[in-house]
């Protein structure tokens, strides 16, 4: 409860600052608050509490998610500085909407109430909605706002229907209240709850980028501002996951029957359509849009296959994914800014293709390391975060015996290997014309952080096991 009020409060104050002639204030001012947040997140570990009259529940698994959402969110900004450096951006304003979408994530992965599920969903859609058209003058970024609007607008609908059915079956909106309801299928069950979970689902799955929900995917991230896909592709995902675990796994265990088929047939056309899709790419930022989909594969695994280790497995993956994807949005991000021409094709930006990472190792060995690692991460390469996310994920599977899944998973993963190694070979054995890029030792601090992080946990996998 104190992240939401203490995210509220600084955004207000960030919109205020934005009115000093000095826009230097802000990014510290910003990054400041973001810290502050994470440390008083973890103020009440070890303890349950309500709000609201039970619509809010914190607790140990909460503050986790809420600690990969705000160190997500701290390492984005870390990388924005450009946003001060530009005379025509608002960072105040970019920097408030940030703040006021992790107060909707943080409803998301706490909710204990639909209502709190839905206004967490809007205000952290809404924001994103904006942020997405924040470069006006690009036609890219408006198309992707628009397009991003008025398709979330319609899956917000299906998903409030669904709770209006699952409302009208239950006669409650707790997840405690449908969840004892689902329990109980002797006493006969209403079709309204089938139908109100599903669409209940197909909501939740447009918001994480699961297939066939995903077509806004590419241009919407291909459209926004790097660092705004950045944000896009981490926070909004690792919310997502977390609601969707939330709810199936508290409420819907009673119809797991029901569910689980229809959600592995989701997972295996997610991974099929962002694997196989990204292979043939050309843009780096397209790319990532289609890995996006194909992580998010992933992580439906361990809830299709919903058992002991799935809130362990999403935890671990979500922080691994996150971490990686920052790093290269990072790398991508200066390398657009140097070789960007101005030139807009149908690909997008081609300053965002693949050949201009050629020969980026050789003049920048930090930068070629960084993105090294992250998609190593990213492929799920031995010690690497990644190896062991999809590891755990795979786990999940065998422990419900869905081979046939797992089939699916290893053999997407040997072809994600492929567009993953690309962008190494692309560094390393080719030749380009590139000078060294300067990069702010702040910036490179973040970039070091990310890849120490990727590694560490992929060397000590262990070290996140058993603390919720």
């Amino acid at each position: 409860m104190l992240p939401i009020v203490l995210l509220s409060v600084f955004g207000i104050v960030l919109l205020f600052l934005g009115f000093l002639k000095s826009k230097a204030i802000l990014l510290p001012a910003t990054l400041l608050c973001l810290l502050l947040t994470l440390v008083v997140n973890f103020i009440d570990w070890n303890k349950n509490y309500v709000y609201f009259n039970g619509m809010l529940k914190t607790n140990n698994l909460s503050m986790v998610f809420t600690a990969i959402v705000l160190g997500s969110a701290f390492m984005v900004v870390a990388l924005s500085s450009s946003f001060t450096e530009n005379e025509e951006s608002q960072p105040a304003e970019y920097y408030g909407l940030i703040l006021f979408s992790l107060v909707g994530a943080i409803m998301m992965v706490s909710f204990e109430n639909l209502i709190m599920l839905f206004v967490g969903v809007e205000i952290l859609s809404v924001a994103m909605y904006v942020l997405t058209g924040s470069d006006k003058r690009n036609l890219r970024s408006n198309e992707a706002a628009l397009k991003y609007f008025l398709m979330g607008a319609f899956a917000t609908g299906i998903m409030l229907f669904g709770m209006a059915l699952l409302y009208g079956a239950t006669g409650s909106f707790t997840i405690a209240g449908i969840g004892s309801y689902a329990a109980n299928p002797q006493v006969g069950l209403s079709l309204l709850l089938y139908v109100g979970l599903l669409m209940l689902l197909i909501g939740l799955l447009f918001k994480v980028s699961a297939a066939p929900f995903h077509f806004w995917t590419p241009d919407v991230y291909d459209g926004a501002p790097t660092i705004f896909t950045a944000f896009m592709s981490t926070v909004v995902k690792t919310a997502g996951f977390a609601a969707l675990f939330h709810l199936l796994s508290a409420s819907f265990t009673g119809v797991y029957a029901f569910w689980w088929t229809i959600l592995a047939i989701i997972t295996a056309i997610t991974l099929v359509a962002g694997n196989v899709t990204a292979v043939y790419q050309n843009s780096f930022k397209r790319m990532m849009a289609y890995s996006s989909i194909s992580h998010a594969g992933y992580l439906l695994i361990g809830l299709a296959a919903l058992g002991s280790q799935t809130k362990q497995a999403i935890v671990f993956y979500s922080l691994a994914y996150s971490v990686a994807t920052i790093s290269a949005f990072g790398v991508l991000l200066l390398v657009a800014q140097q070789r960007s021409t101005q030139t807009i094709t149908g690909e997008g930006n081609i300053a965002e293709n693949f050949d201009s990472f050629n020969g980026l190792a050789r003049q920048n060995p930090l930068l070629g390391f960084a993105m090294t690692v992250s998609m190593l991460s990213l492929a799920g390469i031995p010690l690497t975060a990644g190896f062991w996310g999809k590891f755990y994920m795979f786990s999940t599977a065998v422990e419900r015996g869905q081979i046939w899944l797992l089939v699916v998973a290893v053999l997407m993963s040997a072809v994600g290997i492929y567009y993953y190694f690309r962008v190494i070979i692309a560094m390393y054995f080719r030749d380009g014309a590139t000078e060294p890029i300067q990069v702010a030792p702040f910036y490179r601090y973040v970039l070091l952080a990310a890849t120490i992080l990727t590694l560490g946990l992929g060397i000590v996998p262990g070290v996140l096991q058993g603390i919720f």
